[in-house]
């Protein structure tokens, strides 16, 4: 089996070497870089499956470096780290492009775990669409489209684990305890902030492709997914 390539941009010295020696003992081809440009010409340049990116870094911080790789069409997943454990700091990052984000300092099976959810779709073992009243998602690249529509996005992540969820559990109403626990693997209530945010991703690029369908609040409840020709 071909190891999966990694991009690692991290500028503190000893956290990439550590960083680097544990990935490859884990079985990744990892590429390092130390500062944003760096990282950006390394993104546009070549071929990786997920990019471990930093935040603060010189010449181009991390939230730069997504956008402008946004931007240019790449969808390499993206997992930022962030010394800042602030809601409003984590909002920024997903908003420019990241998929996820781990804060600084973390556990090593929590990062190894976490690339391994954004790496499980990318290397095509799925080969079907999830469908669901006028959505397609493709399962290889989590591009969403719309069959009265001409837009196509790409979802991140955590928004396509929410639509494959709330697919899978058509026509039921789901909490967030559920959602965070699904989504997030964790039932406490730090994380249902993180089921808001997302949603609030999520519906934006279902407005994108002008879907009918939506995820609709039931107040005090939780979501459910509903298309007028659906029932």
């Amino acid at each position: 089996m071909a190891k999966i390539k990694l991009l690692l941009a991290e500028d503190e010295k000893r956290m990439a070497d550590a960083l680097t020696e544990l990935l490859k003992i884990e079985g990744y081809d990892v590429d390092r870089v130390s500062d944003g440009e760096a990282a950006l010409d390394a993104l546009l340049d070549g071929t990786y499956d997920v990019t471990v990116l930093d935040v603060m870094m010189p010449k181009m911080n991390g939230y730069k470096v997504a956008d402008r790789a946004r931007k240019e069409g790449i969808s390499t997943p993206i997992l930022m780290l962030t010394a800042k454990s602030d809601l409003d700091d984590k909002v920024m990052g997903l908003d420019a492009g990241a998929d996820d984000y781990l804060t600084k300092p973390f556990m090593t099976k929590e990062l190894l775990a976490r690339l391994r959810a954004l790496t499980r779709r990318n290397t095509g073992y799925q080969e079907d669409a999830l469908t669901f009243g006028d959505i397609i998602i493709n399962k290889r690249n989590a591009e969403l489209t719309c069959t009265g529509g001409s837009q196509s996005v790409r979802l991140g992540e955590k928004e396509y684990r929410i639509l494959e969820y709330m697919i899978m559990n058509k026509g039921q109403i789901l909490t967030r305890e559920q959602l965070a626990s699904k989504i997030w693997g964790y039932d406490s209530e730090s994380e249902y902030n993180n089921v808001e945010v997302y949603m609030s991703f999520t519906r934006k690029k279902l407005a994108f492709v002008d879907a009918k369908t939506t995820i609709k609040a039931i107040r005090g409840i939780g979501y459910e997914l509903r298309c007028p020709d659906v029932s």
